[in-house]
């Protein structure tokens, strides 16, 4: 099964595992739109992996707001007038404010929250890439970022692990959930395409696909 005319594809997971990636190539394959988040572009992310207590309530209200303009735009354009694949779940944004901000910061997060994601559309498949640190690490200095290399590991351990507790109760939409550990999205194409080939099969249910 292919991903057809009017549905929502949403790829996940943890800095560095290859979402972005898998996205321009699915929405190539099905003739979808790209919607991608808009991670270079905000002006916190650096200053906040040097200092992640003071930087977090702007980083993440910049996150917060950036995602729901992208969002609230597939609305106002018909989203069901053709294909969309994108490189962020929406409903994961809550996890990284879980995870970052402060109690009273996250008092008031979760007042914005429900306001904001009433309206918008939901994924009709979610893919959950996910790998273990070692993996990750070594695939964010790979891929060479700058903000990046400061990431700090038991940060993003702890993400890793937000990630895994959240899909692994995640029912809101049929779910492939990937082990990349041994596959590289990026850099190999054969191993792109069998995984492409894995997720437009999918279509119900929760699902686990583990190649070697």
């Amino acid at each position: 099964m292919s991903v057809a005319t009017g549905k929502f594809l949403a790829i996940e997971g943890v800095i560095g595992v290859g979402k972005t990636t898998l996205t321009r190539v699915l929405a190539e394959r099905t003739g979808g739109t790209t919607v991608l988040e808009a991670v270079e572009e905000n002006p916190f992310l650096a200053s906040f992996y040097e200092d992640r207590r003071r930087f977090a309530f702007q980083t993440q209200l910049f996150f917060l707001l950036s995602r729901y303009r992208q969002q609230m735009a597939l609305v106002q354009r018909d989203l069901f007038a053709n294909a969309v694949v994108s490189d962020y779940l929406f409903q994961k944004d809550r996890i990284f404010a879980s995870i970052n901000l402060a109690d009273a910061e996250m008092e008031l997060y979760d007042q914005i929250l429900p306001l904001l994601e009433r309206d918008l559309p939901r994924p009709d498949r979610v893919v959950y890439l996910r790998a273990d640190l070692a993996v990750l690490l070594s695939r964010i200095e790979k891929r060479g970022r700058p903000f990046e290399k400061r990431i700090d590991p038991d940060y993003l351990e702890t993400l890793r692990e937000a990630y895994d507790y959240f899909f692994f109760h995640y029912q809101d939409a049929p779910l492939l959930v990937v082990n990349t550990n041994e596959i590289d999205v990026v850099g190999n194409e054969e191993h792109r395409e069998q995984l492409v080939n894995r997720i437009l099969q999918h279509d119900k249910g929760t699902a686990y696909y583990n190649p070697a």
